[in-house]
Formats: C-alpha cells, sequence, structure tokens
C-alpha cells in the first residue's frame, strides 16, 4: 500500500473512533436483538404479508429464507431511473428460484437536475438526498427484511439511499444499477451549440434540437457527472456488481445482471454461511476505495459533499483536507467529458471500472482487502462481466487500456495528481475540481464581479460588461441561503469568455457537480454567506486571487476595510415552486464540509 494512503485511512480511523464505535453499537444491538420479521406480532406479520400469494405468505412465515425488500426511485420521467420499472418482478423472480421472496418495501422521491438545472426548483435538490434517505429509512422500519436491494443511480439519489440504509447498516444491502444511455451527440459538439446559444448565434430550435440528441432515450446521461461518478464509487466501495455500472439499459447482459443481483444478496444474509452486513462493508477502507476512485477518474465534485455525508452515517468524520492529501498522491488516470471527450460508454469500452481499479490496485492505491458484497475482498473487483451460454460469468479486466486516450497507462497519467483540490485563504475553504482545467488557467487574478442570482449574470454578459479579465462571485448560493442549487447556468457564458482570450474564474458558496469544466471554479465556500463568510463583504471590483497551484484563494483587501464594510443583505427566497416547505431544512443545515446535511448537523 502507498504510505499516504495508509496514513490518511488511519487518520480517518482515529479521529472518527467514539463516532463508529457509537454507530456499531447501535447496529450491534440490532443484530442481537434482531429487528426483523421474527419478533412481529401475528397482526404485525399478517399487515406485513397481507397482498403476498399463498406461496409466498408460506415462505415468509417460515422465517428460515430470505426476504428482500427492495426500495426503489423509478419514474418515467428520469431517463435514467425509467427501466426500473421491470425490475422488481425480474428481482422477484430471481429471488424465489432461491427459495425466497421479495417485496417492494417503498419508494423514494427522484428529481433530476439536468430538469430543474438553472430554474427555481434546483433549489430542492440538495435536501431530496436527506428526504430520500428519511424515505428508506420508513421503508426500512417495518421490520420485515433480511436483505435490501436498492433501486437507483442519479445525484443526490444514491447517496440518499445509502444513507439510509446505513441505520440499518445489520442487513447486508446492495445497490443495482440501470446503466447509461447508449451515445448521442458527441459532448464536444453539444459544448460549442450552447456557447453559440448563449453568444446569441443561434436560436433555441437549434439548442433544444441539439439537447434532444445529447439525452436522447433512457439510462443515465452519458457525461461523466455525478450519477456515473456514483456508479462508480458503488463499485470501488463493494456495493455493486464488479463491472455492472456502465452496462446499456435493456441488454441481456444488464437483465443477466440484475438477476444475479438478486440471487446474490440472498446468498449474504445472516442466514447463511457468508454474512455481510452493510455496516462491515462501508468501513474506511472503502470511504477510502471511493474517495480514489473519484478523484483518479475526475469525478463529480458533489461528492465532496455526499462522501462526507456517507462518511458521517457510518461513523466516520471525512473533511476536504482528506481529499486534498489523497489527490495528492492519485494521479489523473480517466478523461471523460467533461474531462476530455470521450463519454462514459467510450470509458467502459476503453476497459471500464474493472481497468482503472486493476491499474490503482498496482500502484497501492486502493485497499485490496476491503470487504465487499461479492467475492473474497476487493482485490477481486479487477474483473469485468461477460454472458455466454453457459450463463453470466466474470473474467478478467484488460490489462492494459483499450484505448490510451481515455484511461491512461499507470507510467503516463493525464496528470501526476487527482481531479479535486483545496483551497484556502482569507475568504475561507473551498474545493476546486481542476481536472478539465488546462494548466494555464489555474491561477487567475482579476477584479470581482458580485451577483447574488445565477441570473444576474446574463443581463452583463449580454451588455458587454464581462469582456474583461474577471472573478464572478456568485453568493448567497449555499445550503442555508437557499439550498445549494447547482450553478450551471453560468458556464456557457463563462467558457465563452475564456475563449475570448479573458482570464476568468468563479468564486461561489454554491455547487457547480459533476459537468465542471474548463474555466476554474472556487466552489462551496465556506463559511457561506449567510452564516457571516467573507464572500458577503466582496464588492465588485475587489481584488481575487485563486491559485490552484499553491492551493490559495483570497481576497486582497486589508482588514480595516473589511471590518468598515456592512455584510451583504441576503435575496428573500419566494415559497413558490415547493421552496417554503424547505425553510426548516434551511434553518438547520450544516456547512458544505460537513456534508450539508440536515441529519447530521452537529
Amino acid at each position: 500500500m502507498h504510505s499516504e494512503i495508509t496514513r490518511i485511512t488511519t487518520d480517518i480511523e482515529t479521529r472518527s473512533r467514539k463516532l463508529r464505535d457509537d454507530y456499531l453499537a447501535m447496529i450491534d444491538d440490532m443484530s442481537v436483538n434482531p429487528i426483523d420479521r421474527t419478533r412481529l406480532s401475528c397482526g404485525n406479520l399478517a399487515h406485513g404479508f397481507a397482498a403476498c400469494s399463498n406461496e409466498e405468505k408460506s415462505v415468509i412465515k417460515m422465517m428460515n429464507a430470505a426476504n428482500v425488500g427492495i426500495i426503489t426511485s423509478y419514474n418515467d420521467m428520469l431517463s435514467a431511473h425509467q427501466p426500473y420499472a421491470e425490475y422488481p418482478a425480474q428481482i422477484k423472480a430471481a429471488v424465489r428460484a432461491m427459495g425466497g421472496t421479495a417485496q417492494v418495501a417503498g419508494g423514494v422521491p427522484a428529481m433530476c437536475d439536468g430538469v430543474t438545472q438553472g430554474q427555481d426548483g434546483m433549489e430542492l435538490s440538495l435536501f431530496s438526498r436527506d428526504i430520500i434517505a428519511q424515505s428508506t429509512a420508513i421503508a426500512l422500519s417495518h421490520q420485515m427484511f433480511d436483505a435490501v436491494l436498492m433501486l437507483g443511480i442519479c445525484d443526490k439519489i444514491v447517496p440518499g439511499l445509502l444513507i439510509g440504509a446505513l441505520q440499518f447498516g445489520h442487513l447486508p444491502v446492495m445497490l443495482v444499477p440501470a446503466g447509461p444511455m447508449p451515445s448521442g451527440l458527441p459532448n464536444k459538439e453539444k459544448v460549442r451549440i450552447r456557447q453559440l446559444y448563449a453568444e446569441g448565434k443561434i436560436g433555441r430550435d437549434e439548442l433544444l434540437e441539439a439537447e434532444s440528441a445529447s439525452y436522447h432515450s433512457a439510462g443515465t446521461c452519458t457525461f461523466y457527472g455525478t450519477a456515473n461518478t456514483n456508479q462508480m464509487m458503488l463499485e470501488a466501495m463493494g456495493l455493486q456488481l464488479p463491472g455492472s455500472s456502465f452496462i446499456n439499459p435493456d441488454t441481456p447482459l444488464r437483465d443477466a445482471l440484475t438477476q444475479f443481483a438478486a440471487q446474490q444478496i440472498t446468498r449474504i444474509t445472516a442466514l447463511g454461511n457468508d454474512y455481510r452486513p452493510l455496516s462491515q462493508v462501508v468501513d474506511a477502507k472503502a470511504l477510502v476505495n471511493a474517495l480514489v476512485a473519484l478523484l483518479a477518474s475526475g469525478g463529480s465534485t458533489n461528492h465532496c459533499i455526499h462522501l462526507i455525508a456517507i462518511a458521517r452515517a457510518a461513523g466516520y468524520v471525512m473533511n476536504w483536507t482528506d481529499f486534498d492529501a489523497l489527490s495528492q498522491v492519485t494521479p489523473l488516470m480517466a478523461k471523460v467529458y467533461p474531462n476530455g471527450s470521450a463519454d462514459i460508454n467510450h470509458f467502459h469500452a476503453a476497459g471500464g471500472t474493472g481497468c482503472l481499479f486493476r491499474s490503482l490496485l498496482d500502484m497501492g492505491l486502493m485497499h485490496p482487502d476491503a470487504n465487499t458484497c461479492f467475492r473474497r475482498n476487493f482485490a477481486d473487483f479487477a474483473v469485468e462481466p461477460t454472458l455466454s451460454e453457459s450463463g453470466l460469468q466474470w473474467q478478467p479486466a484488460p490489462q492494459s487500456s483499450l484505448d490510451p486516450e481515455v484511461i491512461a497507462a499507470p507510467a503516463s497519467p493525464f496528470a501526476m495528481e487527482g481531479g479535486v483540490r483545496l483551497l484556502t485563504g482569507n475568504l475561507g475553504r473551498s474545493v476546486i475540481k481542476v481536472s478539465a482545467v488546462a494548466n494555464e488557467h489555474y491561477a487567475v487574478r482579476a477584479a470581482a464581479i458580485v451577483i447574488d442570482s445565477q441570473n444576474d449574470l446574463k443581463a452583463l454578459f449580454d451588455a458587454g460588461e464581462l469582456d474583461r479579465d474577471c472573478i464572478v462571485v456568485a453568493r448567497f448560493q449555499g445550503p442555508a441561503a437557499n439550498g445549494m442549487p447547482e450553478l450551471h447556468k453560468l458556464t456557457p457564458m463563462l467558457g465563452v469568455l475564456q475563449d475570448r482570450g479573458y482570464h476568468v474564474a468563479l468564486v461561489t458558496d454554491g455547487r457547480m457537480s459533476g459537468a465542471s469544466g474548463k474555466v476554474p471554479a472556487a466552489i462551496h465556500l465556506s463559511p457561506e454567506a449567510v452564516a457571516g463568510g467573507m464572500i458577503a463583504r466582496i464588492e465588485t471590483g475587489d481584488m481575487i486571487s485563486l491559485d490552484a497551484h499553491t492551493g490559495s484563494l483570497s481576497l486582497e483587501v486589508d482588514d480595516a476595510t473589511l471590518k468598515q464594510r456592512t455584510a451583504a443583505t441576503p435575496p428573500i427566497i419566494p415559497g413558490t415552486v415547493g421552496r417554503g416547505i424547505f425553510a426548516g431544512s434551511r434553518a438547520r443545515v450544516g456547512d458544505a464540509e460537513s456534508g450539508a446535511s440536515t441529519l447530521f448537523a452537529d
């Protein structure tokens, strides 16, 4: 093992010892005093299986065969989750063949950031993660289940499912993906058309045609945003079948993987001899493996929030210093849009997760002995599934990349460090995703242009007031201010300015997520504006220095001047589009570096 991987893992374990012990004590109590259907009264149990067939009722009554709870995020508006419509029937049939039963325990909300991007409803997105976690806990509270299969792929949905399931860590848990849609319009062309629209050179009809050619069928979006980063990290944590993340929907291999996952979960319950509870899979080694996979692949910055919240739910304390330290020793091994021109289907064809994990294991950057839901340990995850006449099998992943422009060879990574860095200075702490940023744009020193809403930038852009070196400061975008929406409405305009030769950057207490691209962006700035952060005292014209080389972010205004300034007043958040009902969430949410959680705000 690389010495830094070992050191950081040990640091996380040491600082988390009491919290982790308390968590495991809770899980042990549920194991010693089983929270399952054996403790239900006859009336409880009758309610729990009333809608089952007589055969299913007989199996459930016997108490000696697995009853698998299914948590689903299915809806047919989200392309990524639409394939889940048929999964419960497939799972039930596969579990029945193993002598068990399965029930849909509950559903969770699933909103799409792609639909709400730049719209008022986006302010509910981050908070939906904690609602999903609570919904998962409610579904499992019926105490009917020996194991859990969770159906979810996208942004806040996977973290929410996992946070909720960790409250039932005595149960084995696996996640079942549905896969990405086939490749559509090349990402480079999509970006070109978006920038033309931002400049007013094409109309809405042309833009909609391009977007529809990009997002065109069932399955996840094919760029490497939060949804596909979720899948990468779930495999790295041992919670999904190896090589299963990026198989397209409605294919024989995808169906075979779904059926195998349903069968595998019945093999690892406490009723058998290979018990693998979630609490033993999600430990410090699994969390570090997930973070290394994130950094090596240039994944979504949303996990600078979500992974911390997941860790907290499992009894661990992680922070951005861990992210930065791991990034310094983890090379960038993949280039998938927005970090390159390839999409996730190209990544899979180039060798996929198995090839990437093999390289990282060989470099000593992932824990080979981490527990998993399948096979002996994580060392056995450098494989890929195949379907033949004899059925589903796993074979060794390619020894080397099948496309070195998408997955690098260990001896020649795309960059010597990972895709995320910590920035510190008199403005606070923030993170920056640099995997898609050209080296000449790592450092920007320019005058601030302050906005309080992403909608304010368009008028300035159209008026030509941004045609100069500038650092756009978007404040009052943090979790306590308005729920921390993503700010991709700014991306095309800032990209145009950079293409015109200007030195531009973004500083914000909001989010940019997995689609963070070529413009340097200091995001998740904490403390945020409404929590007394210095960002609330920046004025247009102030000089700001952002340097990703040195990890610094500084406001070049003397302390005496700053003390005399009055902090800006936050805008009023309207109650429309459901925002009013989340006022309590905004009031109690924790900061970004602690996971922006309403559940663990302490």
